[in-house]
């Protein structure tokens, strides 16, 4: 055994990252979260794949408010080379129901993009965003970025475009060395420099509010990038927030509920 990563080796690392098969039932989730997104975008969906730029993905699904509100941007996990948008659409229900504006943001994948790629990608969404989300009644002025899984790892990176006021990283990823050396590198190929540099933990931290939440159920390893990167932001505003009984999968639940524990969070940054 030769240990590459926090005295795992290889079998041990690549096992440690890989949330689909650490959660039995990772599959049916899945399945339940497309049918529920599938509900949503029938019900609301007049704005959907708006265009931000002419790659494929580079589409935005955007559920609009009764009424002029602040506008969630949500970013899809999946180690940047799997899932989309359209599988997470759910999650608008829970800020609808507060009279936030929600927007579900596409990119490019991994092996087709490097990550790079991706998180310029999703800045040029949000600037996008900026410039026409006053065209369905979102506050460009008052917009709070998240994400999941990779997608938190992206929000970390956004925090500090224009018009963003907080953020919310729902069981991200901040060090990207454990990801280079393990199975997710044979997609996403990064490269040394880009562990350094696209690194949350390892960059400027943004003084603009961040709520780092996690599951109780989740890999070891995904609860210790919650916790080492909120440690490093202890005297940033924000806060870490674990979430009990909840894995990488369920987690997503309270963002979709009205009285969601993610839900308050970003109704709290929005201020409503």
């Amino acid at each position: 055994m030769t240990a590459i990563y926090r005295g795992m080796d290889q079998a041990a690392l690549d096992a440690a990252y890989n949330n689909a098969a650490a959660v039995r039932n990772s599959s049916a989730l899945l399945q339940d979260f497309d049918q529920r997104s599938a509900a949503m975008r029938a019900a609301h969906g007049e704005h959907l794949d708006l265009r931000y730029g002419p790659a494929p993905r580079q589409r935005i699904d955007y559920f609009a408010a009764d009424k002029p509100g602040p506008l969630l941007i949500f970013i899809h996990g999946g180690y940047w080379q799997m899932r989309a948008k359209e599988t997470f659409s759910f999650l608008a229900a829970g800020p609808l129901a507060h009279g936030m504006h929600v927007a579900m943001v596409g990119y490019t994948l991994a092996p087709d993009i490097s990550l790079s790629g991706i998180v310029a990608e999703v800045r040029a969404s949000i600037a996008w965003l900026r410039d026409h989300a006053a065209d369905f009644g979102g506050d460009p002025a008052r917009m709070i970025v998240s994400g999941w899984s990779a997608g938190g790892h992206l929000t970390a990176l956004c925090l500090d475009e224009p018009g963003v006021i907080g953020g919310v990283a729902i069981s991200g990823i901040s060090d990207l060395e454990p990801v280079r050396l393990s199975f997710l590198n044979e997609k996403l190929q990064l490269s040394d420099a880009e562990e350094s540099s696209l690194s949350p933990l390892h960059l400027p931290l943004s003084a603009r509010p961040l709520t780092i939440v996690y599951g109780t159920g989740e890999l070891p390893e995904l609860q210790r990038q919650s916790e080492q990167f909120g440690d490093a932001r202890r005297n940033l505003a924000g806060k870490v927030l674990p979430l009990p009984q909840h894995n990488h999968f369920t987690i997503l639940n309270e963002l979709a509920a009205q009285d969601g524990a993610i839900t308050r969070q970003v109704c709290a940054i929005a201020g409503i």
